[in-house]
């Protein structure tokens, strides 16, 4: 490579560690800038790092976090963060693929979209070796990757970088808050009016009842303070989970099953992608979680909370696509909780259990875009009483937005549809293999296999952004040209 390709040496020095995605040690090695130190390999650093474990001189916690989180309350916010209505929307998303395909295809890309988290924390932890700093948010992790590459050349994206990132990230996190509107009020329509004989409360009227209790909930700025919340969320969704899987499996006995087929075609797997990709909703959690967190050192590896965590959700994924689908066939919904008899009691219990739990899922999934963007919006108030004022006025203002947005196209499949493809599959498959390439370029590992995975990987990202993206836009303004209006409620 060109000496214009290369960083200066001057000014720094620098430490060589292997490149942890690679296995054997002997290869692959990654250079990380730092302001000071002595060369040194890794098997000498973990020798190190052995004799003061020995010693009890290593402290893995972090000193500069203010309320740090344990393991088990970031596995929580983990599953949370995950498990929400994209799950319950993967029966839909089977009607798009076929019984077979898609349920091959749920582990595929869910293998696919973990390994992406995983070159994203380890880009992280490479980048905060070489900026001297603690930890860094997923568009930090990114500006920083390209701003400190030997590839001069592309030190100049820095920026440009950054701000696709976080535009990204606020339109995702967003677009699934929006989703949860839609979700919480039709849940709640449904259960409610069967429950009382009718109110007279529309879906819209729902809606904006929940307006105010979750503004509140928004408020929480701290994750530690929301970990109650998603724990309680947790176990309400998981009783919930049990009954939905008993209305799923209960007539798999009878000879009453749908013959489904294997395959649906090749012009619905655009949307089957967009579903399914829809579903891996926490990437724009990783970073934050893990930077909220007491000992770090716990949250990757083999069995850490991120892999623990994630192979739970795509075995949930799979088995809630596989089975609703089975049991419902073509009439699947949006979410698969809305063809649950509306006239029974059990039915009735469990949407008002799921729609709760997403309802106190909203301020996790709402965290990310009011920490990047609020900071931007207060940054030039000097007084600490209107910076809190006006602070608190945002936060208030981006929920109305989700609310706008969800009121004018309450239809949760196009929702799921249109940020699956457009954002989800860009930050959980494209930007992440990128940033891990530039992060570690020129070593790309034997045979270059690191350039090639990412080549690979952000294709694939690219082919389900392109047709995924048109399918569901033609879908949208189908559905705004000749909207079908929701079919009356019978509770029997």
């Amino acid at each position: 490579m060109g000496s214009d390709n290369q960083a200066s040496p001057i000014d720094q020095k620098s430490i060589v560690l292997n490149d942890i995605t690679t296995p054997n040690k002997s290869q692959a090695k990654v250079e990380l800038h730092i302001t000071g130190g002595v060369p040194q390999t890794l098997s000498s650093l973990d020798n190190i790092n052995d004799e003061k474990k020995s010693k009890g001189q290593v402290d893995t916690g972090r000193k500069n976090v203010t309320h740090p989180t344990s393991s088990f309350e970031t596995l929580i916010h983990l599953l949370k963060g995950n498990i929400g209505p994209g799950i319950l929307n993967m029966p839909e998303a089977f009607l798009n693929a076929g019984l077979y395909v898609g349920l091959i295809g749920v582990p595929i890309i869910g293998i696919i979209c973990i390994h992406c988290m995983q070159l994203l924390l380890q880009s992280s932890k490479i980048l905060c070796v070489r900026k001297d700093c603690e930890f860094l948010s997923y568009e930090q992790t990114a500006e920083a990757a390209f701003s400190t590459s030997s590839w001069i050349r592309i030190r100049r994206y820095a920026s440009a970088v950054k701000i696709g990132m976080i535009t990204f990230l606020v339109l995702t996190q967003l677009g699934f808050c929006c989703v949860y509107f839609v979700f919480v009020s039709q849940n709640l329509y449904q259960a409610i009016e069967c429950m009382t004989g009718g109110t007279g409360i529309s879906e819209l009227g729902y809606m904006v009842i929940i307006i105010l209790p979750i503004v509140i909930m928004c408020y929480i700025s701290e994750l530690k303070y929301l970990a109650p919340i998603s724990l309680a969320a947790g176990l309400i969704q998981s009783v919930g989970f049990v009954f939905t899987f008993y209305y799923l499996v209960k007539d798999l006995n009878t000879g009453e099953v749908q013959e489904l087929p294997f395959f649906a075609g090749w012009m619905k797997m655009p949307l089957y992608f967009s579903s399914a990709i829809y579903a891996f909703e926490g990437i724009g959690l990783i970073l934050p979680l893990e930077n909220k967190m007491k000992y770090p050192d716990h949250f990757g590896g083999s069995l850490g909370v991120l892999n623990c965590g994630m192979v739970a959700v795509v075995t949930i994924f799979a088995a809630v696509g596989y089975f609703g689908y089975l049991q419902y066939g073509a009439e699947v919904e949006g979410s698969i909780t809305l063809n649950l008899p509306p006239g029974e009691t059990l039915a009735q219990c469990v949407k008002l259990l799921m729609g709760l739990s997403v309802f106190m899922t909203y301020p996790i999934q709402f965290y990310v875009p009011a920490s990047i963007l609020t900071p931007f919006v207060v940054a030039k108030i000097t007084s600490p009483s209107k910076k809190k004022i006006v602070g608190t006025a945002f936060k208030t203002s981006l929920v109305l937005l989700t609310f706008s947005l969800a009121a004018i196209i309450p239809n949760i499949g196009l929702f799921i549809n249109l940020v699956g493809s457009v954002s989800s599959s860009t930050l959980a498959l494209i930007f992440p293999p990128l940033v891990h390439l530039v992060t570690v370029w020129p070593n790309t590992g034997k045979y270059n296999y690191i350039a090639i995975k990412a080549l690979l990987i952000v294709s694939f990202g690219l082919l389900g952004f392109s047709t995924g993206t048109y399918s569901s836009l033609v879908a949208i303004f189908e559905y705004l040209a000749h909207p079908t209006p929701a079919p009356e409620l019978v509770c029997e």
